[in-house]
């Protein structure tokens, strides 16, 4: 047997809630032993703490009625009872557990408020009662839309130019009344599912969201008014090139030269790629020879960075489609939040902007919980009229990023796949695993949101 070389100090034995020694020598980080390992999402048999708080520690498992209506949440440990006793049965795992009862209850329940803080990245939430916060998080958006997209683009540009021509179709285009960007539709409406998949799992009888109202022309100009607001900052030029050319007194933006009969070229500041636009504070005139020069050496840090306000521009766009969908909810603004959580004392994250936007004063708040979102299923593309398949995916798999996979009575995260029958499976980004789909026992799917 293998002996410790260190002393231990008299230590409780009668006391669940030591985890080690308190001997310093001892006494270790608190991460898995094998990184390579996944617990089982929301199992619970696994202590597997979801919700904890500074002040009380809080384990829930949501709970719905006979007939599926929400009813207060439960602890693991009264979860497993029912389940033992066949009152209740697993509903869902992913993102949590979720039981249902098979009996008839009482229908009483606490009111719950979900405060909800709206953003272009980041989404806060905080669901409370009177006396304490139920849950609070945060969930990352996915920004790969648009990067998405192009890729389709490419994909049918190269088809249609090497097998068909087709015709010009304009008289089938339309834009239907509340159309928006997908990019920005696809964000609005993980919005709306995160506040719903809520609504289906608490009793949440009031909802207030965090909107903004976000005037560009004044951020950028302090002292404009009246009329200057339909002038704006092209205002008598004859093009963006003679804007830029004005603005940067007939100098190349990269040597400072004069360009005389040189030609000029328009650079992104910011790439399209990485999410730039085409604004006039963006775009920098160079010289044709400094714009290679740029390119090639990666001066990108030499020109002048502007701020780009799509993140406020987005905030406007949505500010009041939540009515449409909630009609009953509050909207309330940044400035109000930044009052309320001054007087509380909360530290600025998104979690904490929930709290106050829920109304929460002195309930016993929570440790936050981390969702981020993710594509659920690859792109298949089409046979064309010739039966050319394309050199990109043919068929939709099974196995998605992010899934849980069981192999050799281990569980791994899937990172991506191949077309060949075969999956690449990485875990935290340092193993990496590459073996046979049948070596696969068992698959636990995960959806948009995921922990």
């Amino acid at each position: 047997m293998q002996k410790f070389k260190a002393k231990l100090k008299n230590v409780p034995m009668d006391t669940p809630q030591v985890c080690s020694s308190t001997n310093s020598s001892l006494n270790r980080d608190q991460s898995l032993s094998e990184k390579n390992k996944v617990l089982t999402l929301n199992n619970l048999e696994v202590d597997q703490h979801q919700h904890k708080g500074g002040q009380k520690v809080s384990v829930i498992t949501y709970v719905l009625n006979k007939h599926g209506t929400p009813l207060m949440p439960c602890s693991p440990r009264k979860a497993r009872v029912l389940l033992k006793r066949g009152e209740a049965k697993v509903v869902k795992t992913n993102p949590f557990f979720v039981i249902q009862l098979t009996k008839e209850t009482s229908n009483h329940v606490q009111e719950c408020s979900l405060g909800v803080d709206s953003g272009y990245k980041n989404i806060g939430f905080s669901v409370i009662t009177e006396k304490k916060e139920i849950v609070a998080g945060e969930l990352t958006l996915d920004q790969k839309t648009s990067e998405r997209l192009l890729k389709r683009k490419q994909c049918r540009r190269f088809r249609r130019n090497r097998l068909w021509y087709r015709k010009s179709r304009f008289s089938n285009r339309r834009i239907e009344k509340d159309w928006l960007p997908p990019s920005i539709q696809r964000k609005f409406d993980t919005h709306v599912s995160l506040i719903k998949m809520y609504e289906s799992y608490l009793p949440i009888k009031n909802i207030s969201i965090e909107v903004g109202n976000f005037d560009i022309q004044k951020i950028e100009n302090p002292d404009i008014k009246g009329v200057q607001y339909q002038q704006g900052s092209m205002f008598e030029y004859q093009n963006m090139r003679s804007f830029l050319m004005a603005r940067e007194n007939g100098k190349c933006q990269l040597c400072d030269k004069n360009f005389k009969d040189n030609s000029s070229h328009m650079h992104h500041i910011i790439s399209r790629d990485n999410g730039g636009t085409d604004r006039e504070k963006n775009l920098a005139l160079l010289h044709k020879k400094c714009h290679k020069k740029l390119h090639k050496k990666k001066l990108f840090h030499l020109l002048k960075k502007n701020k780009q306000y799509k993140d406020s521009t987005f905030m406007n766009i949505i500010r009041w489609r939540f009515r449409k969908i909630f009609p009953d909810c509050n909207l309330t603004y940044g400035n109000e939040t930044f009052v309320k959580r001054n007087l509380l004392r909360l530290e600025k994250n998104h979690c904490n902007d929930a709290f106050v936007i829920a109304e929460g004063n002195n309930q016993v708040k929570t440790q936050p919980i981390f969702l981020k979102q993710k594509h659920r299923n690859n792109r298949v593309l089409q046979v064309n009229r010739k039966g050319f398949r394309p050199s990109i995916r043919r068929q939709r798999h099974s196995i998605q990023p992010h899934d849980i996979v069981t192999i050799n009575n281990k569980e791994y995260e899937v990172k991506t796949s191949h077309n060949c029958g075969r999956s690449i499976v990485y875990i935290e980004g340092i193993n990496r695993l590459d073996c046979n789909i049948k070596k696969i026992k068992k698959v636990f799917h995960t959806n948009s949101i995921y922990i």
